[in-house]
């Protein structure tokens, strides 16, 4: 069975990759809050979509916050 890895647990990790589990890992949290946050004060009028679906899918790391900003929000008329 040489074909399968063994996934690395923290302990056997470098240094530099425990930063960079930690920085990747902030990285999603403060998306995913920084989405939360916008669903919730952004009136529905200016979602494209239901608020609840966008806000389920904000749980879905990286994709669904980026999504939420990317194509979630009605952009204003200048």
């Amino acid at each position: 069975m040489h074909g399968k890895k063994k996934k690395k647990s923290w302990k056997d990790m470098t240094p530099g990759q425990r930063v960079g589990v930690l920085v990747v890992g902030a990285g999603q949290m403060a998306l995913l809050i920084a989405a939360q946050r916008s669903i919730s004060k952004t009136p529905a009028a200016q979602i494209r979509g239901n608020k609840a679906v966008w806000r389920a899918a904000s749980f879905i790391n990286f994709f669904g916050p980026l999504s939420y900003f990317l194509f979630g929000r009605r952009r204003g008329t200048a």
